[in-house]
């Protein structure tokens, strides 16, 4: 999937920065953002990947995603119309390989209560995660995050 693969490079480029990222990420019941990112100190990034113009257009979304971050970006390959991209947000060129921030997205910070939320929900996501791997029988895992 390209959208897989520009996240692939993404989160190698955020991890240059202390970045941690989470693929598929679910904030809330009814959203599911392509790449979340937890710096480290604490900020909260959300990350899509775009493939295509009809990738972006698809797209309804996105704007439920804002609430659920600190900076909120676009991730786009080099022949991405990046003209399509509202203002006001983030822009990272991407590859599978590795990515670079054109336009840092503006900073809102989150509430105190939704970051500590959201904080929590990632690191138990990530462990899920991680047990699933060492352990992938469907009887071990308790319930999904």
């Amino acid at each position: 999937m390209p959208g897989q693969i520009l996240a692939r490079g993404v989160c190698r480029h955020l991890r240059q920065y202390d970045f941690l990222t989470l693929e598929e990420f679910v904030p809330v019941s009814g959203l599911r953002v392509d790449v979340m990112a937890l710096g480290p100190k604490g900020e909260i990034w959300v990350i899509e990947c775009k493939s295509s113009r009809a990738d972006f257009q698809s797209d309804t979304k996105w704007q439920g995603y804002l609430e659920w971050c600190d900076r909120y970006f676009w991730a786009v390959d080099a022949n991405f119309p990046t003209e399509l991209l509202p203002d006001g947000t983030g822009l990272i060129l991407a590859d599978g390989y590795d990515a670079e921030i054109q336009r840092m997205g503006p900073e809102e910070k989150l509430a105190a209560a939704r970051r500590k939320k959201l904080t929590l929900k990632f690191a138990r996501n990530a462990a899920d995660r991680l047990h699933g791997f060492r352990d992938p029988a469907p009887s071990a895992r308790f319930s999904t995050i």
